[in-house]
């Protein structure tokens, strides 16, 4: 047998050098690499832990029992409108626009509204939302909110009779 293949480790001491290193040398690559991922951006400093593990939707039940909570023009219009009035998207004249909604609040409320209600070229009939969701009051609501926003001077709605429901 030849022994030009000999051992690398030929004392106590390369062996007590080596096994610590091939302890530690993974351990330090290990946090290098935690330092290296956990330093990439979290957003503003502002955002809590709960913020980051939220869930991405939630249920909300209503009973039908209860009366029903009339929503603002400005809630109407975030949770529906604002898809398209917000960009312009598909011709819908954006929030604020007063060039872009003067023409329609000239003719009046009663055709904005037969306009929201029926749909009119891209928009669809309600705004795409569901009658049993959001109530006709409350898309007037959103119409008196947008056209006002852009410099009209409608007046709010008249409330549905509640013993109407």
């Amino acid at each position: 047998m030849s022994n030009e293949h000999g051992n690398l480790i030929k004392s106590p001491k390369q062996l007590i050098i080596m096994v610590f290193a091939s302890f530690f040398v993974p351990l330090i690559i290990i946090l290098l690499l935690m330092v290296f991922v956990n330093n990439g951006k979290r957003g503003d400093a502002s955002t809590t832990t709960e913020q980051l593990i939220k869930p991405v939707a939630q249920l909300n039940f209503k009973s039908e029992s209860g009366p029903k909570e009339l929503q603002t023009g400005e809630q109407v219009y975030k949770a529906v409108c604002a898809a398209c009035h917000a960009t312009g998207a598909a011709g819908a004249p954006k929030f604020g626009d007063a060039s872009a909604w003067a023409p329609r609040i000239a003719k009046g409320y009663e055709s904005m509204m037969a306009s929201v209600l029926k749909g009119k070229n891209a928009m669809p009939a309600r705004g795409g939302s569901n009658p049993a969701d959001i109530s006709d009051y409350e898309l007037g609501r959103a119409v008196v909110y947008m056209a006002n926003a852009a410099g009209g001077k409608l007046p709010e709605p008249k409330a549905p009779d509640q013993a109407t429901k």
